[in-house]
């Protein structure tokens, strides 16, 4: 590859040098701050046989291109005299409609764990009363109840601490200020409703449990005070001085002013959201669950999580949000499994088989990327399949009493009074049978079954033969050979498909496996040379003695790091031997920022060969094995 042809090509598909703002690089993609994003050749950049994708997130807009990027950055970076990042410019409302999409996400993404741990289980005694198998009045039933009740009800502590990690504050200081607004002496007054002031201002008296948008207002103000007092501390007594004068500034404020302005917020939200479920809510729900998938494409969906969970905390319930994503997720499932009907690639069977069953359970990731994307016509089908199911939703009034994956695996969460259950499994059968019929009307391009190349490998070879990888061309002289690649971490086996970045999950990049780690090394899991270490040691590349390229990369976004919490222990142009180790990293420290740790594996050149046979075991040793390529 020409890098520099490349970057001259790549600059002038992003509109010219002077669309430019500044353009930096994570392991596998270059990432642009344009001026304008619509001057953009989308189609010639994706034409190119050297760019696995594109995408247009957060303000940014992102060239996929492999473990080659760091190159292509540096000639693009030369030709056009651009800098690295220009932070200065954050002042169109693009890039502040991108800051506040950013939040959103940074503050609700790292909690849903906990929020969907809650909704099931308040799920799982919804549906043990409803058949008589749970006694309300026994002691099981009370303590399963406050067990899913606690998720909700010190919401504001959770979302206290990712909202210092967003906004660069101290995390225990802004849980303090989540603690003081539920504190049982402060619920006390608020029940009682006796007037109560703090130096003769008064306190204005609102329930704090469960509530989302005046926390993350108290720890963004909450970080300007700290910051502040860390200014105005003398440097001998700072360790007890700073957080003295954060909390006493910024309780009272929270108390007397930002909290009541998040209150009222939250409740003018939640009223006009129900306003316009009133008056035009077939049209609102309709859209919302048509378009839903290309939310979640873009990552905007964590947008609307906020709605959720204050019309959950005001009314009891949500009838916006979650029936849209129900209908939406098993319409991916219905056009996954309708692909998996009409194929005749038994690969592609096998894959829209497995990701349309676990969509309709509620997981929606591997069927959007692996099969309806990929087949183009399918999620049209998925599109009109969603809405259709959202359209049933807004005649009926479905209501989600808790927050949950919306599935057949979180069915329960719609159980109520009158016919509401009974109306969400409608919302599924018609979602499904919508977008199932649909996809084989419209139908697909079927990848052909490369049973020419299976016949013509030796007959000497008696080393047993799996599927052959479909989606590429096979030699038809290929000796099959098995390479064994180790597992550089120790850590729980996880299905690429499942990690939340959809140029992995998609495997843009090519196939592979990903790792939970246990503890914090990465050794070499061949023998080979590292052909490439990224600056911030979040990501390395290896080729083996045999050819085969192997990306991993530590965590996701952990770009945004800058090189924090890793240390490497190599350097590229270095030779390796399996359990050499490569890198160390502060798994407990990164995940405290926000990042998931979860370690993506990846065979970049996996088109060169027959297939991949991933390990079946649910967790690894390093030195075990974890790939087997043919």
């Amino acid at each position: 590859m020409n890098y520099n042809e490349f970057a001259k090509d790549i600059l002038e598909r992003v509109g010219g040098i002077s669309n430019v703002k500044s353009v930096t690089n994570c392991a596998t993609r270059l990432r642009f701050k344009l001026r304008d994003a619509k001057k953009v050749d989308i189609e010639g950049l994706n034409s190119n046989k050297d760019i696995m994708g594109t995408a247009n997130k957060a303000g940014q807009f992102q060239i996929i291109i492999g473990t080659d990027v760091a190159h292509i950055c540096n000639e693009v970076r030369k030709i056009g005299n651009l800098a690295e990042e220009d932070i200065s410019e954050h002042n169109g409302i693009k890039d502040i409609g991108a800051i506040i999409l950013d939040t959103i996400s940074g503050v609700f993404t790292p909690i849903l764990p906990a929020i969907t741990g809650a909704g099931m289980i308040k799920a799982l005694i919804a549906l043990l009363t409803a058949f008589n198998l749970l006694p309300k009045n026994s002691d099981t039933y009370y303590v399963l109840s406050f067990i899913g009740d606690a998720g909700f009800y010190f919401l504001p502590i959770f979302l206290a601490y990712t909202s210092a990690v967003k906004f660069k504050a101290n995390p225990f200081l802004a849980m303090s200020l989540g603690a003081i607004l539920l504190h049982p002496n402060f619920t006390a007054v608020v029940e009682s409703g006796k007037a109560v002031s703090f130096l003769g201002l008064p306190i204005t008296l609102a329930i704090y449990s469960s509530s989302v948008i005046p926390i993350i207002l108290i720890v963004w103000a909450m970080s300007y005070i700290e910051r502040l007092a860390d200014k105005i501390s003398p440097k001998p007594i700072k360790f007890f001085s700073k957080p003295l004068i954060t909390l006493l500034l910024a309780a009272p404020l929270a108390l007397i002013f930002i909290g009541p302005l998040g209150t009222i917020i939250g409740d003018g939200l939640a009223n006009i959201i129900n306003y316009a479920n009133t008056k035009a809510g077939w049209l609102v729900l309709t859209l919302l669950s048509g378009i839903m998938p290309l939310l979640v494409m873009t990552g905007m969906h964590y947008s609307v999580t906020p709605i959720a969970m204050t019309a959950m905390s005001k009314y009891g319930f949500e009838s916006l949000i979650v029936p849209a994503m129900l209908a939406s997720n098993v319409a991916q499932g219905g056009a996954s499994l309708a692909v998996a009907f009409k194929t005749k690639n038994k690969y592609t069977r096998q894959l829209a088989s497995s990701a349309g069953i676990t969509a309709v359970l509620g997981i929606t990731e591997p069927a959007m990327y692996g099969v309806n994307l990929r087949y183009k016509r399918p999620f049209i089908s998925v599109l009109v399949g969603g809405a259709c199911g959202g359209f049933y939703s807004s005649i009926v009034g479905l209501k989600a009493y808790t927050l949950a994956s919306p599935g057949l695996a979180a069915i329960p969460i719609f159980l109520g009074s009158g016919f509401n259950f009974i109306n969400a499994i409608l919302v599924c059968v018609i979602s499904f049978v919508v977008s199932f019929i649909l996809t084989l009307i419209l139908g697909f391009e079927d990848v052909v079954e490369q049973t020419e190349a299976k016949k013509s490998i030796p007959e000497e070879v008696k080393e047993p033969i799996v599927e052959i990888d479909n989606q590429h061309a096979v030699d038809n002289n290929i000796l099959v050979k098995k390479i064994v690649i180790k597992s550089p971490l120790d850590g729980a086996v996880v299905d690429l498909s499942t990690v939340s970045d959809d140029t992995f999950a998609g495997e843009i990049m090519g196939k592979g496996i990903a790792i939970k780690p246990e503890d914090g090394v990465v050794y070499s899991p061949v023998n080979g040379r590292v052909s490439m270490l990224f600056p911030t040691k979040h990501a390395i590349g290896i080729t083996s003695e045999e050819g085969v390229e192997i990306l991993i990369h530590i965590g996701i976004d952990t770009v945004q790091l800058e090189g924090r919490y890793f240390e490497s222990y190599i350097n590229t142009g270095d030779l390796v031997e399996v359990g050499h180790k490569l890198i160390e990293f502060n798994r407990e420290a990164i995940e405290k920022e926000g990042y998931e740790v979860v370690t993506p594996i990846i065979i970049t050149n996996s088109s060169k060969y027959l297939d991949i046979v991933r390990t079946k075991n649910a967790s690894v040793k390093n030195g075990d094995d974890l790939m087997t390529i043919l």
